[in-house]
């Protein structure tokens, strides 16, 4: 059997837990397989855990205490843990953030964190993370706070690609999401470092379409990734992944619509009535007929019907 993997106790708070836990397993003499039993949970989850790849809900946690005669250390560390407003993943990318010198975005979904108003914010961490309560002030406090950045003496140069559904899919109430596209327009506006384009739905495919993208270019060291959903984030730095990356933005760059038109469209969508800006227009809907009937036409062709 290998030996288990080393884990650095200083790298995070959910590593610390791991180290911690993983200690009181082996004093216990138990394997990761018996104690999930005692739980239960599946040992796979024990592994994580002790990884540092995962944090223990707090009915589980509670458990591993009382098993584990860890007498509310354990308890102790994981309110630690979930007091943090950001997990480790997202404060290592926040901080190669503030020290990037060009922010390039490809965003699928939502605005990027760097450009959303605080009400946007609020909606959006609401439904991502249901269970944030008493978090969520200091989620949102942290989140403003990153967009300092942009008003810095030295601030990066921000370049965003929207998807369409961003515009499409309004978050929070009306007057939030119009706030919000009213906001995109005045910072790009203001501010030359600041670009934003937007890719339309008539473009089709392209490379990155299984989510957001950002790619961090830094003075003091070579370049990152990161790839993000609404619950994790992996930071990539492997050269050759990133250049990978790198070049995808520059072709959806190159499919996006300028900046002067995307800010047409924004303010166009922003105008809509909530109606419009959630079901396709009558001219939508027969351009959309008409795309699907050539489609279908030219399958027919190449079965050779």
């Amino acid at each position: 059997m290998p030996a288990p993997k080393e884990l650095d106790a200083s790298a995070s708070l959910p590593a610390l837990y791991g180290v911690k836990l993983r200690k009181l397993r082996m004093r216990a003499g138990l394997t990761q397989r018996q104690l999930g039993d005692k739980i239960p949970i599946a040992h796979s989850r024990i592994a994580q855990f002790e990884l540092g790849k995962e944090v223990p809900p707090e009915d589980v946690n509670a458990k591993l205490d009382v098993l584990l005669g860890a007498e509310g250390d354990l308890a102790d560390l994981w309110g630690h843990i979930k007091r943090t407003p950001y997990p480790d993943w997202a404060r290592t990318y926040m901080a190669l953030e503030q020290q990037a010198r060009k922010v390039e975005k490809y965003m699928a979904h939502t605005v990027p964190g760097l450009l959303q108003t605080e009400a946007y914010a609020r909606a959006l961490l609401s439904v991502a993370r249901p269970s944030v309560g008493l978090q969520l002030g200091r989620m949102l406090e942290a989140r403003m706070r990153r967009q300092d950045v942009l008003t810095r003496h030295d601030p990066p140069v921000l370049w965003v690609i929207l998807d369409e559904a961003v515009l499409r899919r309004p978050v929070g109430d009306v007057a939030t999401f119009r706030e919000q596209l009213a906001h995109i327009l005045r910072v790009t506006g203001e501010r030359d470092h600041v670009t934003v384009q937007v890719l339309p739905f008539e473009r089709g495919e392209h490379p990155l379409l299984g989510g957001s993208l950002t790619v961090l270019s830094l003075s003091n060291r070579s370049g990152v990734a990161y790839m993000e959903s609404s619950h994790s984030g992996e930071l990539v730095e492997s050269a050759e992944a990133v250049a990978e990356y790198a070049l995808a933005l520059d072709h959806l760059r190159a499919q996006a619509l300028p900046p002067g038109q995307s800010a047409d469209l924004i303010q166009a969508v922003m105008e809509e009535s909530p109606r419009d800006s959630r079901l396709p227009t009558r001219s939508q809907r027969r351009k959309l007929a008409q795309v699907q009937l050539q489609q279908h036409a030219g399958r027919r062709l190449r079965r050779g019907r």
